[in-house]
């Protein structure tokens, strides 16, 4: 078991390794589209990379929409494994829509033997996802 400070830590050292391992700008919150974000998600777990939708209703069920209507070029194209849920709960409770790709297998931010394989997954998982809404931005915007 790790105290708060040494998992902390190791978050800190974790994305401060893959910054240096993969340096490049990703997307993440500067989309220009409102309540449209991608994240990174790695924790004692599990991790993925995820396209979230967390607009008012009316926007969310805009965008779900249009995103449902590219589902098969996405993963035909780009993420043969993405999981679409358009109610998916976070641990706050808040719900919001989600497109995302889990990594399988056993990973945890507390085993530094399980980074790279973290890393490398989500620089080649998360370079498929922005291409795919480089794509297809103009399809998507409500």
């Amino acid at each position: 078991m790790f105290s708060k400070e040494e998992s902390k830590r190791l978050r800190e050292e974790f994305w401060t390794a893959f910054g240096k391992s993969f340096p490049r700008k990703w997307l993440l919150y500067n989309t220009k589209l409102k309540g449209l974000s991608f994240k990174f998600h790695f924790d004692t777990k599990s991790a993925l990379i995820a396209l979230d939708l967390e607009n008012d209703l009316e926007n969310r069920i805009a965008y779900w929409e249009k995103l449902q209507s590219l589902k098969s070029i996405l993963l035909n194209d780009y993420l043969p494994n993405a999981i679409f849920e358009e109610a998916y709960l976070l641990e706050n409770e808040k719900e919001i829509s989600r497109i995302y790709v889990p990594l399988e297998g056993e990973v945890s931010i507390h085993n530094k033997n399980t980074w790279r394989e973290v890393m490398e997954f989500f620089n080649e998982h998360m370079a498929h996802f922005e291409a795919f809404f480089e794509g297809y931005k103009d399809v998507i915007e409500i």
